[in-house]
């Protein structure tokens, strides 16, 4: 398993393009992704949990990637985080 933190700077936070963008991404890969915030946890694969984190700029979040390309997705989802959130 991978996992990685990031401190959101995006002036409005996770909010509806860059959550679709990110599952998109994020059904790309064989892995489960999983974001969690605020003590709730929501899969990357699905749009409306993602927006339910209620993430706002200046919150850290967290990303774990579990499976067989947990290595790729890692490298990627870091990538996407530090260019649009």
């Amino acid at each position: 398993m991978k996992s990685f933190v990031y401190l959101i700077t995006d002036e409005i936070g996770i909010h509806a393009r860059p959550a679709g963008e990110l599952v998109k991404l994020a059904k790309e890969f064989k892995s489960k992704i999983t974001v969690s915030a605020n003590g709730k946890k929501a899969e990357a694969t699905k749009l409306m949990a993602l927006m339910g984190l209620g993430v706002k700029c200046g919150m850290q979040v967290q990303v774990d990637i579990e499976g067989e390309d947990d290595e790729e997705a890692l490298e990627k989802l870091q990538d996407f985080f530090e260019n649009n959130l």
